[in-house]
């Protein structure tokens, strides 16, 4: 190693992932540094005159004082352009796939490589000509890749100017694209700060419904297409199962997926799924929409951190093509607990449960990335970036503060309960804590859209649920055959809109995805089971009379009916609702 200048960056300090250096009084917030020869990547958290304070994004095993430092002159950014489809990244934007191939299964100190493959050749086609004037989001042209999508090519917000000359045909991310008149030239891709929203031109009312293709969600606590949910749950309630759930079948254009600090087994089988399974709008692998964020517990915490701002930027990149993408983050629990552990290195003054006391207003500005827009640039584009993230409270306790802080910003919440994940309900979501601030705007598109009794029959079904709760309390102290029996024929009817209704497959084919009118004819013929078996009550029919277990097996078939059976099952429901009441024709 050569002798350092007299003032030059050099490391004086390293604990853990935290380090200090002096020389860096001209240093930036937020500006990376190579630290050593191996150039580990880290990022300038404080400047107090000549020291500077760093979070590095790798492990700092084996590094030593005196090493000397390499100011990038700029913040944490993500390549942005075609290629990102399908790809694996991890954290700070590196591409896993390229360095296993490198280095193998084990990350080196410094790994490094571009996001996207320098020598990839994209087809791009103008959609612009020479002498055209473009601004900030602009799309000059088109690449299609991974068979069918339109990536289209965007000047950067902070561009703008005059074509002079356009390439057009087979071009790699380091060819321009085009020259502008002042000498300046555009590319198939750009560079944007994570931590920095991207531009927009409007922000424009949550109208259209998000849909997830779980009954539950869609038709009980419904969300919009730019909306913000809170999943929260304790361990084994299925947090990761719906988020995957929702990767898979959500109606969204591109889907960003973040496995922040989970299990490496788990997104081994996120990888493995995506790449085998079919979308059900389009045939082609779900992976040819997805960017998969990977920052697994056993990798650096502070490039957990960066993992969640990482994939909203590129969230917002697609949302600013005109494209609707959504964010499954998994889960905000492990970036809070990071910032937790670097708030401590820190020294910071800490909060409840030793959380930093900006906890709040740092969730309160990534919710708020989130959104349905119109976009910066010509063409009225209109896009939108929905967020769901996992929470996982200790204990399933909701009012830590991780879960708290959600909840204040969030739209929506889907809280899932131990209890009926036990009773292998899926989603295990807890109908009576749950709730969404979609519900009469998103009631009111699908009665224009599906039918218009969609929102008071959902309306109905929460009535019922309220009042099972109330009418299961009591039957668990004196027993269900004490009840007189509409109060039973209540709570059998509930028993079936929880499991037939509300309860759902990820495994079954034909009901792992339930479109609006499957979810509406389903929510609608329990509804009218349970208004016949009403009727037979008061005819003078018994509760032991009603043949309610035969119409509830031809419910469940109806179901699990592929759709080509399902107007024959739904007839048979149909049938067996006439002939409920043995006693009917006598």
């Amino acid at each position: 190693m050569s002798p350092l200048k007299k003032n030059a960056p050099r490391l004086t300090r390293v604990v853990g992932a935290l380090a200090e250096a002096t020389g860096m009084r001209e240093a930036k917030l937020n500006e990376l540094v190579r630290i050593g020869d191996s150039g580990l990547l880290a990022e300038v958290l404080r400047i107090t005159g000549d020291r500077a304070t760093l979070q590095v994004f790798e492990e700092t095993m084996g590094v030593a004082l005196e090493e000397p430092l390499t100011r990038e002159g700029l913040p944490l950014a993500v390549e942005l352009g075609p290629g990102l489809l399908g790809s694996v990244i991890d954290g700070i934007g590196r591409p896993l796939t390229e360095l296993a191939v490198r280095s193998g299964d084990f990350l080196l100190p410094g790994a490094d490589a571009p996001t996207i493959d320098r020598a990839r050749r994209f087809a791009f086609t103008p959609t612009i000509s020479e002498g055209a004037t473009i601004g900030p989001g602009d799309v000059v042209g088109t690449v299609v890749e991974r068979g069918a999508f339109e990536h289209r090519i965007l000047v950067p917000p902070d561009r703008q100017g005059v074509i002079a000359k356009l390439f057009a045909g087979e071009r790699t991310v380091e060819e321009p694209i085009a020259e502008l008149t002042d000498g300046s030239t555009l590319f198939l891709t750009h560079r944007w700060p994570v931590r920095r929203p991207r531009p927009i031109a409007a922000r424009l009312d949550a109208s259209r419904p998000f849909l997830t293709g779980q009954r539950v969600f869609d038709f009980l606590f419904p969300i919009a297409e730019g909306g913000t949910v809170a999943v929260p749950g304790g361990f084994g309630t299925g947090k990761t199962v719906i988020e995957q759930s929702l990767a898979k079948y959500a109606e969204a254009d591109v889907v960003v997926y973040i496995g922040c600090g989970e299990r490496g087994n788990e997104m081994a089988e996120v990888l493995h799924e995506f790449g085998r399974l079919k979308d059900p709008r389009t045939g082609r692998a779900v992976l040819d929409r997805t960017v998969l964020v990977v920052n697994t517990s056993n990798m650096p915490v502070a490039a957990r951190e960066s993992s969640i701002y990482l994939g909203l930027t590129i969230a917002e990149y697609f949302r600013d093509q005109g494209y609707r993408a959504a964010v499954m983050a998994d889960s905000l629990s492990r970036w809070a607990e990071a910032l937790r552990e670097i708030g401590s290195r820190l020294q910071e003054m800490p909060g409840e449960e030793g959380y930093p006391t900006y906890l709040a207003s740092r969730a309160a500005k990534l919710h708020e990335r989130a959104g349905r827009v119109r976009c910066l640039g010509a063409g009225n584009r209109e896009g939108s970036v929905t967020l769901i993230s996992a929470v996982s409270p200790p204990g399933g306790d909701f009012s830590e503060p991780v879960t708290q802080a959600c909840l204040r910003v969030a739209g929506a919440l889907w809280a899932l309960d131990p209890a009926l994940a036990h009773q292998r309900q899926f989603p295990a979501v807890d109908w009576h804590t749950s709730y969404s601030l979609y519900s009469e705007a998103m009631g009111a598109a699908f009665d224009a859209s599906c039918d218009p009794g969609w929102s008071k029959a959902r309306a109905t079904i929460v009535e019922l649920l309220q009042r099972d709760g109330e009418l299961r309390e009591v039957a668990s102290v004196v027993g269900p055959e004490a009840l007189e029996d509409p109060d039973r024929l209540l709570l059998q009817a509930s028993a079936i809109i929880r499991e037939i209704v509300l309860g759902q497959s990820a495994y079954d084919v034909n009901d792992a995805y339930s479109p609006p009118a499957k979810t509406y004819r389903l929510a609608r013929v329990s509804l009218e089971l349970f208004e016949a078996g009403k009727a037979a009550l008061k005819k003078g029919a018994t509760y032991g009379e009603l043949d309610l277990s035969g119409a509830r097996r031809a419910l469940a078939m109806m179901r699990d009916a592929p759709a080509v059976d399902f107007e024959a099952r739904a007839n048979d429901v149909t049938a067996r609702i006439t002939g409920l009441w043995r006693g009917a024709s006598s």
